[in-house]
């Protein structure tokens, strides 16, 4: 065993050559292994001295004997690993499968130690299917966790959250808003909620949040959507409440797959949303509870189901003359 961690800590801490592409870190290390060439380092360390490397009590919970423990675990599972980790994704998924019975809070806060990538930050293996290619015009898509209805703050707006274990999300999650999320988690272990309050308003603060689903902590992020192509009455509007209670109705409490073309001046993501398959603009239309905002949006469809909607006289289409909410919109703008 010792010779793996011979091998492995030599392999990550000689300098690089003139023909390596990744930049020189502190001791001249690698950036792209001195997560992996630490961690090596300290379990070599403690095969010759049984001591844990200073420092690490301040990010975890347990005692220097339980440290002890996993360090014994880690160096033995390093000693069975064929090959050992080299990549700070492998070192970090070593870590949390050797140490998967202990505390969240101790497991977090030595990838932290070591700076390693945390578990809602790891980029997740490629999957055996191919993604489906996006629609012409699409920016990205979104996949989003389910939806709380009080965050539908009208007929076309809504906001949604995204697990940060998303491949997109993963790589750019503030490395301070990491580190807020396993504070966070280790103060929660010792029950000092209020530090753990005032530590979930830095992660809200930065555009994230802590949800918990199904007795599960996720760390997330916020976006805010504006459905493309309609315009629903505004909420205190003839059927805005109608409309926010359909939107409501139909994500309340589901995954949604958005498919965003860019944002709008109010930072708003724009986008198509479906749920369960359904396409939700079109639920609207037809029910008549928004317009066709064809002013920012030209497809034939919606200006089809618009005009199925009239015909049918449903939903505010039961006016012969309701209110365009751009119009309501541009008359509170100029006070009249």
């Amino acid at each position: 065993m010792g010779n793996a961690l011979r091998f492995l800590y030599s392999y990550c801490c000689n300098p690089t050559s003139a023909g390596d592409s990744g930049s020189l870190g502190p001791h001249g290390v690698s950036t792209a292994n001195v997560g992996v060439s630490a961690l090596a380092h300290d379990l070599f360390q403690f095969e010759i001295t049984s001591q844990v490397p200073e420092g690490l009590s301040k990010h975890v919970v347990s005692s220097k004997k339980a440290q002890a423990n996993w360090y014994r675990k880690l160096l033995e599972a390093w000693g069975e690993a064929k090959p050992p980790p080299k990549t700070p994704d492998e070192a970090s998924r070593f870590v949390i499968q050797t140490l998967k019975r202990h505390q969240k809070a101790d497991v977090e806060g030595l990838l932290v130690f070591y700076g390693l990538p945390l578990p809602h930050t790891l980029v997740q293996q490629p999957s055996a299917t191919a993604p489906t290619s996006l629609p012409e015009g699409v920016n990205y898509e979104l996949q989003t966790l389910p939806v709380d209805v009080k965050a539908v703050a009208d007929g076309d707006t809504i906001t949604v959250y995204v697990s940060t274990t998303d491949p997109r999300e993963s790589s750019n999650v503030p490395r301070e808003v990491q580190l807020a999320a396993v504070q966070r988690s280790k103060a929660r272990a010792e029950q000092n909620y209020t530090k753990a309050d005032a530590l979930h308003k830095k992660i809200t603060d930065a555009g994230y949040r802590v949800l918990n689903l199904q007795n599960q902590e996720i760390l997330a992020r916020k976006y805010r959507i504006r459905l493309r192509g309609i315009d629903a009455p505004e909420s205190s509007m003839q059927y805005g409440k109608e409309a926010k209670e359909e939107l409501a109705k139909l994500v309340g409490g589901k995954c949604l797959r958005v498919l965003v073309y860019g944002e709008d001046r109010y930072g708003r993501c724009v986008g198509d949303i479906y749920c369960n398959g359904k396409f939700v603009q079109e639920i609207m239309l037809k029910k008549g509870l928004a317009w066709h905002y064809s002013a920012y949006d030209q497809r034939i469809e919606l200006a089809t189901w618009e005009k199925e909607a009239r015909a049918k006289r449903v939903g505010l289409w039961a006016s012969s003359n309701p209110e365009k909410p751009w119009e309501w919109r541009k008359d509170k703008r100029e006070g009249r």
